[in-house]
């Protein structure tokens, strides 16, 4: 199957509405000292389920990919093609938001936030995995679960409310201008722990339901997996980034060899990661650290790859979230 013209035009109609939508909703947050993102988020929200939808189906259907529907006089499956591109569209744009992301981190303060990270962290996935697993455990017949599923799905829905948002704690920390300070670092590397830690146990559990064929092995070799590219990554790749970096700027030309060489690393990270199991945002971040730590990699370059993604990408992925929230 290939895009047909009017899956191209589905696809440039619902980027070009989004972009311009989630500009103008971004710069009224902005007046009202709001992040960014809740603009971001709030144009998904109307233009999903919750408002256009409901009032304008059909509308809806015929210019924006969605799942479930087709539009009067089409095939059940109009549109597969083109949800399957967006679908793709907003994975890249994730994994550049969290390439970025990384690409900010001071590793310095990073590291010196090492025992306040981890106890945060504990804290932030204690608590809301203990609420999620009571409430199954106690209310059983609100999940329609039996005796025998109770376990299993609690610790399920415990690990489901414990899990970050990674993507949008550190689009939020960027819009309000913290990422960078200690407290945002913290919060960072608690999230990023919330995350590594939450999707491990989480493909455990889902051994345990049989819904994913993995042996407890697999998902230790994730586990050691993921430890030995971050630290390759931060102590021996970082050094040979910052030795590499400078025959990049003399041989390569400003700023697209920078720009290609960054991105295209963060992009195999980021397949590394997906291909032991892990969200592929982890590897882009780690890697963004690798790069942004460097002393040879310039501001200007920072900033280019910084306004590009922030302005273009990541504001697709979050308009994206919210079209599938359907407040009625």
């Amino acid at each position: 199957m290939k895009l047909t013209s009017q899956d191209i035009i589905t696809l440039l109609i619902f980027i070009g509405t989004a972009l311009i939508l989630s500009r103008l909703f971004a710069e009224l947050g902005k007046k009202l000292k709001l992040p960014v993102v809740l603009g971001e988020l709030f144009v998904g929200i109307i233009l999903g389920p919750t408002l256009f939808v409901h009032f304008y189906p059909e509308l809806f259907h015929q210019f924006f990919p969605s799942p479930g529907f087709a539009p009067k006089g089409q095939p059940a499956d109009s549109g597969a093609v083109a949800r399957v591109a967006l679908d793709g569209i907003t994975q890249l744009a994730v994994i550049m938001l969290l390439f970025v992301a990384g690409l900010e981190v001071q590793l310095q303060i990073v590291l010196k936030q090492g025992k306040t990270a981890i106890v945060t962290s504990f804290t932030s996935m204690i608590i809301p995995f203990g609420l999620g697993f009571i409430a199954v455990w106690f209310f059983p017949q609100f999940f329609n679960m039996n005796g025998n599923d109770k376990l299993i799905y609690g610790l399920f829905f415990g690990i489901a409310m414990a899990v970050s948002a990674l993507p949008v704690i550190a689009r939020i920390l960027m819009d309000l201008n913290i990422y960078r300070t200690k407290v945002g670092m913290t919060i960072m590397a608690a999230a990023v722990f919330d995350d590594l830690t939450g999707w491990l146990t989480f493909s455990f559990v889902l051994s345990m339901m049989n819904v994913q064929k993995r042996e407890i092995s697999n998902i230790w070799q994730s586990a050691a997996l993921i430890i030995g590219f971050g630290l390759f990554m931060l102590v021996i790749g970082r050094r040979i980034i910052n030795a590499v970096l400078p025959w990049v700027h003399k041989k390569l030309s400003w700023p697209g060899g920078v720009l290609a060489l960054c991105l295209g690393f963060g992009f195999l990270g980021a397949a590394f990661t997906e291909s032991i199991g892990l969200h592929a945002i982890l590897g882009a971040f780690i890697v963004g650290i690798a790069i942004g730590d460097s002393v040879h990699f310039r501001e200007e370059a920072r900033t280019i790859i910084h306004q590009f993604v922030m302005n273009i990408f990541a504001p697709l992925f979050f308009v994206s979230i919210g079209l599938k929230v359907n407040f009625i």
